[in-house]
This record gives C-alpha cells, structure tokens and sequence, in this order.
C-alpha cells in the first residue's frame, strides 16, 4: 500500500505540472537569480499550430539556371537544404516539396517575419576564405565590397559550360565605384586577378553564433579533418596577414591572422544577433546547389478555419466524455479509475506537446486521437482479464493482479510494434512534400508511449486506492467490479 501511496503523490504532482504547462497563457519559467540578464533557469512552453490551423507563409522558389544544367538530384539536394534552414528557423512542419523540374514549394506555418525568412530560404550561402595576403593597407576599402574570386571564377565557367547563352560578370578594377544596385566584382588591386579562395564552406563541419568578449556577436566554427589539412598549413604560413571571410562574394571582415587554425576560428563583422544566427543556420544547412529566386510569396490563412478549429475541440471533448461514461457503466469502479488514468493521459500528451514543442496540424491531431483509443484499449484488456478471474470465484485481490499481469504483455507488444510503424512513418516524413506524415506519426508514438506508463502505472494506483473503500461490499456485489 504504501508503494501505491508514493505512486499516487508522484502522479497528482506530475498532474498539476501537465495542467499548468497545458494551460493556454502559460510561457514557461525563466529565473535569473544573479541578475545578470541571462536566466539561470530557464523552461521554455510554447505551443506551436500547423499552416493549417493558424496560416503562414507559402513561397514558391524556382531555379535562376535554364532547365537541363542541372540534375534533379541538385534540385532534390537544394530542396534537403531549403528544407533543414526552415527547419531551424523553429517552423514546425514546414512542407518542403517540388514542383516540376525546375521549382520547390515552401510553406511555413505561423511565420512572423517573412522577409526574413524568404532570405534564409533564397540566400545560396556561399562562404570562402579569401587570401589577402599583402593588402594590409587596402582591408578597410575592401570591407563591405563586393569581389571576385578563384571559386566563383570555376562556379562561372561550369554555368557557361552548362549554359552558353548566360552573361558572365564583367569584374571591375579597384579604382570604380560601381552603384550600390549594379556593384560588380573587384580584382586583386596588387595582381589585377581574381582573389585566391583558400577553402569554402564545404570545409566546415559546424557552425554557431555567439557573444564575443567585446560584445559584438561573432560566428564560431569547426573545421572538417579535409577542410583543416588545407586551412592549417595555409594559416600557419600567413601569420600576421589578412584574410578575408567572403559571403556570397560580399568581404564580411578582414582579420589578421594570429595563429595557425587546424580545426576552426571565429568569423567576425558587425552582425546584429539576428544576422548572426541566420547566417550561422546558412552555413550549417549547405550552400545551395542551385540559385534560387522567388516567383510569389504569399501569407495564408487557416485553412480549417476558426470556427472549424472550435467545432474539432468540441468533438474531441464530447468524445473523451463518451468513452468515460463507457468505462464508469460498463466495469464500474475498474472503469472509475481507467477515466481518472485517462485523463492523467490527454494531460500528459497536451504538456509534452508544448514542452517538446509538437506542431499540432491535423495529421498531428488525428495521430493523438488514436493514441487516446489505444490508451482505452489497454484498460479495456487488463478488466476483461480481471472479470474472467473474477468469475472463476477468485478473490478481487488475486483478480486484479492477474489482470495486470497477464494483460501486460498484449499491450507491450501492441504498443512496440504500432511505435515501430510510427518509426518507419516519420522516417518517410523526411523526404520533402511528406513532412506532414510526421507530426501524424510523432503524436501516434508518444501517446502509444505514454500509454505503456498510465495503462498500467496510473490505473493500477487508482485501482488500489480506491478498492479498499468499495472492497467488502464489492465481494458481495460483484456488479461493481464490472462482472
């Protein structure tokens, strides 16, 4: 008894946490208790809805190369990239598909700055380490400058030779100024040739924005064994040279190089924060293989619609009233506590959807709804058990641990494998223009999940609480016990 009396604190505490954390106006905690403006604790809620439930953003990106210079393969791998940069945008259930052989459809529920995602999206991320060995004097004019370099100099030709009719960029020389909406690439000023790229982002392994000791915000960055077996010894041999970190041929910053970098460094320019973290997502998600312009963008609505959304909610509720009311007449005080346990799950499920956060489209929701009727099934499972014992005149002590114990390894093996195929779904919900197929599979597999620990946990803990009040009059009146 008193292992079911720690079980049932252990239960109602978890049970008021769910309530609060499911709670429409809850944010989550953040505490600083040394006051320095960063929170010590922090526990972020958050609850995120699917394009189809609050609307956002629809982009529809297309190749700016003609159609057969590139393979599908570079469109598909263009779209596994678009798809990872919204992914870390924190959109949820973002749909990543493509469109005939040339275009990729983005749509991007709950979006709150377009523009700032469209550029995430669009931006080709092309990152180079750009040898400015000897122009110690000329970095501050070529900072914020548009250049020309090895790399794209090959990126060019492999464009001509894939496609004859494209206009190559005429570079200019470092004495112009071009017009800031027509700016073309500047040469090396010391040999009137295109700047020596060292290595490009393809030689990083990771990427991520931070706060520099001088409170400017700065992207670190880690190396690949191939990328550092060319950055260290290049390093190493300019020590006390400039080199510039070039982003789609535009100079960030020139640094000095201080040291030898086998294995990564820091880039530094004047980033806001935000510029920081986008430019750290680009990086970590790939360049583009394929530049991409936006053909139309365009914010929609719900399409279920408020009033839809409402009437979901209110059948959801009408039917989890039904299936208690199933379960208190058909086994009584059995059905009692499967009702009390069923509700401990819904709870559950709703927190750890904010917790996680789970984005909620209909799929998703649909996935949760059967993970309610399989949470029915386990209860319904163990008190059949129990009625056949009972019916053999057993004793309701010895009846309900039979029930338990026996019943257990159907639920067992029914949850696995039902959470095995939400496996194998999710891992389909991967490819681009599936991605709902995994908010559908996500919910199915934590409600199976939760269902193993309420199933046996919480109903077997509200069993044995509340037998020892209906007990005696149960061994006389077996219609209690659901017999």
């Amino acid at each position: 008894m008193n292992s079911h009396i720690r079980w049932l604190i252990f239960i109602l505490l978890l049970t008021i946490f769910c309530v609060w954390v499911a709670l429409p106006d809850t944010q989550g905690i953040h505490i600083d208790s040394d006051r320095d403006g960063k929170s010590d604790i922090s526990l972020n809620v958050q609850q995120s809805l699917g394009l189809d439930l609050v609307g956002g953003l629809r982009v529809l990106l297309q190749s700016q190369l003609p159609v057969g210079t590139f393979s599908q393969e570079d469109l598909r791998t263009a779209a596994n990239n678009v798809s990872r940069r919204v992914n870390a945008l924190g959109v949820g259930e973002a749909t990543v598909q493509l469109q005939g052989n040339n275009r990729i459809l983005v749509e991007l529920p709950g979006v709150r700055d377009p523009q700032q995602a469209i550029e995430t999206i669009q931006r080709t991320a092309l990152l180079e380490f750009v040898d400015f060995g000897g122009l110690s004097a000329q970095v501050g004019q070529l900072t914020g400058r548009k250049i020309l370099t090895t790399e794209q100099v090959i990126i060019q030709e492999q464009r001509q030779t894939d496609s004859p009719d494209a206009t190559p960029v005429a570079p200019t020389n470092g004495d112009e100024q071009p017009t800031a909406s027509e700016e073309q690439p500047l040469l090396n000023p010391a040999t009137g040739q295109p700047f020596e790229t060292v290595i490009t982002g393809a030689g990083l392994q990771a990427a991520a924005a931070r706060l520099g000791t001088d409170g400017r915000w700065e992207i670190q960055f880690e190396l690949t064994p191939a990328g550092g077996s060319i950055f260290g010894p290049f390093t190493a041999s300019r020590i006390g040279q400039p080199m510039a970190i070039v982003l789609d041929g535009i100079v960030l910053s020139a640094p000095t190089i201080q040291a030898q970098l086998d294995t990564g460094g820091v880039i530094t320019g004047n980033f806001t924060e935000q510029e920081a973290k986008t430019l750290a997502l680009q990086l970590r998600s790939g360049a583009l293989p394929i530049p991409l312009e936006v053909i139309s963008s365009e914010t929609v609505g719900a399409t279920l619609g408020q009033e839809s959304v409402n009437l979901s909610i209110r059948a959801g509720v009408i039917g989890v009233f039904i299936i208690l009311a199933f379960m208190t007449i058909n086994y009584r005080v059995p059905g009692v506590a499967a009702s009390l346990a069923l509700l401990v799950f819904i709870l559950l499920n709703l927190a750890l959807f904010k917790l996680i956060p789970i984005t909620l489209t209909l799929p998703a929701i649909v996935g949760f709804l059967i993970s309610i009727g399989s949470a029915v099934d386990g209860n319904i499972l163990i008190f059949e058990r129990m009625r056949e014992e009972l019916r053999a005149n057993k004793a309701i002590d010895s009846a309900v641990t039979e029930g338990f114990a026996r019943a257990w390894n159907s639920i067992r093996d029914s949850n696995i494998s039902t959470i095995l195929i939400s496996g194998v779904l999710f891992l389909f919900g991967q490819t681009p223009g599936a991605s709902v197929v995994s908010g559908f599979a996500v919910t199915l597999a934590l409600g199976l999940t939760l269902n193993l620990f309420t199933a046996i946990i919480v109903t077997r803990t509200f069993l044995h609480i509340l037998l020892p009040i209906f007990k005696k009059p149960a061994e006389s009146r077996k219609w209690l016990m659901g017999v």
